[in-house]
């Protein structure tokens, strides 16, 4: 078998980030003995198809049991306003044009130009009062998706690879850590599963590309065998090539060794029915579609419930074009407009195939923007008081967390950092924020900073 058919979506995508295999599951189904080997390859290959092969590299590397909750991050690329999204100032000179519109949660108000989430506000909890000191995108990204400021030498995990490894094997052939239309530009020095290594890295579908164009699917390329080569054929050379690798590693085994076979084996289980139709959107109604947009956002948000309803523990879709510098309220409307129903027919599909208790909703961008409308009608950076929403599994709804003034510059009332909302994350969905797991440098890394303290009030 052509080695860059297997291998497509993690070579040029994702480096190795298509395994999810923890290096003790890979080293313990590398192990196995010819006989077994060849049984679960070629003598079930040519007595029938590849997906017997499949079924056996499945018992032999991955654990049982389902994750107690999935995560779903709506990631705001870019950094969305604030003022004019969840925390509007009407009446003042930084409201901008934008009307506040009530919602299903009495007292609680949002934009205009999101109603349909207005409905849904019954699930969320609003954090007005995110505090954080990153301005700069790449800092702030780092900050942000690890929960940790930038430091040297240190490799943080992205908080997606610590719920991989939290979880470890828990969605059959599906990676434990999905990543769609993800941001280009992931922040500076930012490895998205830091020191826990390739095993927990996500699986990578398209780029945001801003998010808002039109879009048919999402697809992922080299799924299915050539045509020129057959089930049985594919087995034997599968089996040949893992004869081949044995020999290698008994040479030269070791962590690059092992990643690498563990992410040609993702790439493999990829290729099963039961992992490549969770792909295939047109296995959905027109009419489904249609609620979710015609935006590549939309698509993701609904390849996210395909993945949510498989038990992959973390997803997360992104919708880019949020740094508005200048034109910003013609941009924000358009952004909102996707945003709105690609994440309330999310909602309500979750809600549908009671899928949203077990859910948590993570709605946040690396920071907000400036209150203070600049010359080009846009926003600038501004991570002193932001917002960010939770909902769905773990997180009590219906209300609001925090105050900014009334000028939008300054949070009056119960401040939240980046490790304030990190151990929020992990309190809701089960998980002890003080874990630690080895870091690059030898040192002990708690899932979360110790200085953390968790939002009570919402969880």
């Amino acid at each position: 078998m052509n080695r860059s058919l297997l291998t497509s979506q993690i070579t040029r995508r994702s480096g190795l980030a298509a395994t999810q295999l923890s290096r003790r599951e890979w080293l313990g189904a590398t192990q196995l003995s010819r006989r077994k080997w060849l049984a679960a390859t070629t003598g079930t290959v040519l007595g029938s198809s590849l997906g017997g092969w499949l079924r056996a590299l499945a018992a032999a590397t991955t654990t049982s049991g389902s994750p107690k909750r999935s995560c779903l991050l709506l990631w705001m690329n870019g950094g969305p306003s604030q003022t004019d999204t969840f925390d509007l100032k009407p009446g003042h000179a930084h409201g901008g044009p934008f009307k506040a519109i009530a919602t299903r949660t009495p007292g609680v108000s949002i934009s205009e130009h999101l109603p349909r989430i207005a409905t849904w506000t019954n699930r969320l909890a609003v954090v007005r009062s995110m505090s954080t000191r990153e301005g700069d995108h790449d800092r702030a990204k780092v900050n942000l998706r690890t929960g940790y400021a930038p430091q040297g030498s240190i490799q943080f995990p992205v908080l997606g690879s610590l719920v991989s490894k939290e979880f470890e094997k828990t969605a059959g052939d599906l990676p434990n850590y999905v990543s769609i239309l993800p941001d280009r530009r992931t922040g500076q020095g930012l490895s998205p599963a830091g020191f826990l290594g390739a095993d927990y890295a996500p699986f990578l579908i398209g780029d945001d590309r801003e998010g808002t164009d039109e879009a048919g699917s999402l697809t992922v390329e080299n799924l299915a065998l050539p045509a020129d080569v057959s089930k049985t054929q594919a087995g034997a050379r599968l089996a040949l090539l893992h004869r081949a690798e044995q020999n290698f590693l008994k040479r030269r085994g070791g962590a690059p060794a092992s990643e690498y076979q563990s992410a040609y084996a993702r790439a493999v289980q990829l290729m099963s029915p039961s992992a490549s139709n969770v792909f295939d959107l047109s296995q959905e109604p027109a009419a489904v579609k249609e609620r979710y947009g015609r935006s590549h956002f939309g698509r993701g948000c609904l390849l996210a419930r395909r993945m949510l309803e498989r038990d992959v523990p973390f997803v997360e879709v992104s919708l880019g074009g949020w740094d508005t510098h200048a034109n910003n309220f013609a941009r924000v409307r358009r952004l909102c407009s996707v945003l709105d129903a690609g994440w309330s027919a999310l909602l309500q599909d979750l809600h549908e195939r009671d899928l949203l208790d077990s859910t948590l909703v993570v709605w946040m961008g690396e920071f907000g923007r400036t209150p203070l409308i600049n010359q080009q009608q846009g926003r600038d950076h501004y991570p002193k008081a932001w917002s960010v929403v939770l909902g769905g599994g773990g997180i009590r709804g219906g209300q609001v967390a925090g105050r900014t003034s009334r000028d939008g510059m300054t949070v009056e009332d119960r401040p939240v950092s980046t490790p304030d909302l990190f151990a929020t994350i992990c309190t809701a969905m089960g998980l002890d924020p003080r874990k630690q797991n080895l870091s690059n440098v030898g040192r002990p890394i708690r899932l979360v900073d110790p200085t953390a303290k968790p939002i009570r009030e919402i969880v």
